[in-house]
């Protein structure tokens, strides 16, 4: 039986440029959809898929990060001074008992593939699961973590969730090539960051949820800086393909690209709408809105 995956990689360290100057101070990992922080979504995700050790590999100006997980004295005293019970619940149980967190500093903005590496000597030589924050995914059923970590389970081999994008838009992703065997299971065949949509093979593209094998850490060691001078996970995981079979899985959910502003207001609108406490209220709004027009 394969190991079960414990351990969940949180790279968090980016500047969250397309958002200035709402991320001069704040981190886009922080930004609310509604009432909780794109963070807190990933991580409960990562709760729900049985993951308990939630690594975040940090940079500089992030400390709202680990403040939002962390206990809240003087917040949770006077909540509970003036006796407001469901606020202090919610405060208290942003992170679980069982749930732990690991905070590390990438002290250089040196891509993804080399963020996932300062986590190695936490995660050692387990299998462990990568989430990025700014894609918020909506699952009618098992989250998409629990989904892939269903596939890991079976095949033992790093899982990387995918879905089909526009072809003008191949060149924001990393893009895989994946042949289905006769179970249908797609064995990924080829990956490259951010091809040219002109000469690009595939539109199949690798959203913000990875499961790896450990041996991934001996790849991204090796492998140079590639696109945009960083050093990226995409081109440590076309070295594992020597290696090792690396499975496309195209999840069951809504994807929200949360780190442009689009997918961020698409996100806000659809959770807004669905809020058990404002969705019916703020859908009779957004209706008025239209008739007004």
């Amino acid at each position: 039986m394969n190991p079960k995956i414990r351990k969940v990689v949180f790279p968090v360290a980016g500047q969250g440029t397309r958002f200035l100057p709402a991320t001069k101070a704040n981190p886009k990992e922080m930004l609310p959809i509604v009432d909780k922080p794109l963070i807190q979504y990933a991580a409960e995700e990562a709760e729900a898929a049985g993951m308990y050790n939630l690594v975040f590999v940090t940079g500089r100006n992030k400390r709202a990060i680990p403040d939002h997980f962390d206990k809240a004295y003087e917040l949770e005293a006077e909540l509970e001074l003036k006796g407001k019970v469901k606020l202090l619940e919610l405060v208290r149980n942003i992170v679980p008992k069982h749930v732990s967190c690991i905070y590390l500093r990438q002290a250089e903005s040196l891509g993804l593939g080399h963020a996932v590496l300062c986590a190695s000597s936490v995660v050692e030589n387990e299998p462990f699961a990568v989430s990025l924050a700014d894609d918020l995914i909506k699952c009618p059923g098992p989250s998409c973590l629990s989904q892939m970590a269903k596939v890991y389970e079976q095949f033992g081999c790093s899982v990387l969730a995918v879905q089909r994008v526009p072809r003008d838009e191949v060149n924001r992703y990393g893009i895989v090539e994946a042949n289905a065997d006769s179970n249908g299971t797609l064995r990924v065949t080829s990956i490259v960051e951010k091809p040219d949509p002109q000469v690009a093979k595939s539109d199949l593209a690798v959203v913000g949820r990875y499961i790896l094998t450990p041996t991934i850490f001996n790849k991204i060691a090796k492998v140079g800086r590639g696109a945009g001078g960083e050093i990226q996970l995409t081109d440590a995981i076309a070295a594992l393909l020597k290696d090792e079979p690396v499975i496309a899985y195209p999840f069951e959910g809504i994807r929200y690209d949360c780190g442009s502003k689009f997918g961020y207001l698409q996100a806000t609108v659809e959770y807004a709408m669905a809020h058990q406490e404002l969705g019916a209220e703020f859908t009779q709004y957004l209706r008025s809105i239209l008739n007004s027009k």
